[in-house]
């Protein structure tokens, strides 16, 4: 495929749309459009979401049956996504709230 037959018109630019759009996602627009996302699956992010949810129902139940006395275990913290935010980049707009952590009678009272 030559690029030079669009500006000799015997490519339309329908056409070329097309094929940019349909590209592989291991081609060089599709990482410089989507960034990491271009090389993560579905699949990558539904285990990503499972890692997330299996770490947060083990806190849940390390910080039911912890006792009273002792420290509460860590929050989980979830896997990292192509496109996320990391904690060094901070928009102007947005201030960081308190972390919303439930305590552990709150769960209690969530699964009695």
């Amino acid at each position: 495929m030559d690029l030079l037959d669009w500006h000799r018109g015997r490519l339309t630019s329908r056409r070329l749309a097309v094929l940019v759009k349909h590209m592989p996602r291991d081609s060089a627009v599709s990482r410089e459009l989507d960034g990491d996302g271009a090389e993560w699956t579905v699949t990558d992010y539904l285990l990503a979401a499972v890692v997330d949810h299996l770490a947060a129902a083990n806190w849940m139940f390390a910080s039911v049956n912890t006792d009273e006395d002792s420290d509460p275990p860590e929050a989980p913290v979830a896997v990292p996504r192509p496109g996320d935010r990391t904690e060094t980049e901070e928009t102007p707009d947005e201030e960081p709230g308190p972390a919303q952590t439930p305590s552990r009678s709150e769960l209690l009272r969530f699964f009695a």
